[in-house]
């Protein structure tokens, strides 16, 4: 490290004096183009109110017409798509079908704002009755890996299909990237890309997206397939094998717990990397912000500010529509 002279020669404030200075100095700068804003949608007559996520909505697929044109206004780019069936069932099959909810949304979105990137999320969550990401023995309730990589790829195919050009699966299963992308080549869809959930862990700051999504478990927890949070060289592992399958996007999930993974990441891949700053993180800030305890935009941009700094090149956020003004 180089070794800087004493004051009174070195006065670092110098270089803080006013706006302009400290504008002309940013090493970090957050960007619209940055934000990926998540979008739930369901059948129903009338959006609903998340009530643990001030702000957020389940959207129906008429009101999301109106919602995606708002964020494409905005200047934002992209959007991650979840799903929420009318009905669900142990094998997640409105994911598999022509006629579900996510493909739907997705022929509407494309068709009213062609331009904007559609990121969907694959994972057998939002869509079974028991809400875990993965294909259930009932017999023994025990996780199914390879069962839940066929389920994977021929619901990749189907968004493909619809017009997605991104898909994120976040199941963490065995072989996931592997299985989408081989199935998505031999379909013709070697253009359509692949932003994984590598660094998934077992956190607790996803109980207002089970609210947000109705994918609350009901039965074990997901620790035997997401990662362990004391972990560090778990999730890089995970991230080396998720390159040597095909993943063109890591990502790290959440986020301000886990700046240290994202920075490693960073570090270690020339691969993109995203992160997700998860509903908890959001409803904090919020909940913070409530008690005027915290400055809501200025917290915003903080959080924000850090995760980028920490070395994610794009960041899934609730955030991303006021934080596009703000930025602006």
């Amino acid at each position: 490290m180089s070794t800087f002279p004493a004051y009174p020669t070195s006065r670092p404030r110098r270089l803080r004096t006013n706006q302009n200075i400290r504008a002309l100095l940013q090493e970090t700068r957050l960007s619209i183009s940055d934000l990926i804003c998540p979008i739930f949608v369901r059948h129903d007559s009338e959006k609903r109110p998340v009530q643990s996520m001030p702000g957020q909505y389940q959207h129906t697929l008429q009101s999301i017409v109106d919602e995606v044109k708002k964020v494409e206004q905005l200047g934002l780019k992209a959007i991650m798509l979840f799903g929420i069936p009318e009905k669900k069932d142990p094998e997640g099959s409105d994911n598999l079908s022509p006629n579900g909810i996510a493909t739907k949304a997705i022929q509407i979105i494309k068709k009213t704002c062609p331009d904007l990137l559609v990121i969907s999320d694959l994972c057998l969550c939002d869509y079974s009755d028991h809400g875990h990401c993965c294909i259930i023995d009932p017999a023994n309730k025990t996780y199914l890996n390879e069962p839940t990589l066929e389920y994977l790829a021929k619901a990749a195919v189907i968004h493909a299909q619809a017009g997605a050009d991104m898909l994120a699966p976040s199941g963490m299963m065995d072989g996931t990237v592997k299985a989408i992308r081989h199935r998505l080549d031999e379909t013709g869809f070697t253009n359509t890309s692949i932003m994984c959930h590598s660094s998934k862990y077992a956190s607790v700051l996803y109980g207002p997206f089970r609210e947000a999504a109705e994918c609350t478990i009901q039965f074990g927890d997901r620790k035997t397939y997401q990662i362990d949070p004391p972990n560090a060289r778990e999730a890089l592992k995970e991230m080396h094998i998720d390159i040597a399958e095909g993943a063109d996007i890591l990502m790290v999930k959440p986020a301000s717990f886990y700046l240290d993974i994202i920075r490693q990441a960073h570090d270690n891949f020339e691969t993109p990397i995203a992160a997700y700053q998860v509903s908890g993180e959001y409803s904090m800030i919020h909940a913070a912000a409530d008690k005027g305890w915290l400055d809501l935009k200025s917290t915003t941009l903080e959080s924000l500010m850090a995760i980028k700094r920490a070395g994610a090149q794009n960041i899934v956020t609730y955030f991303a529509k006021e934080a596009a003004q703000w930025i602006s």
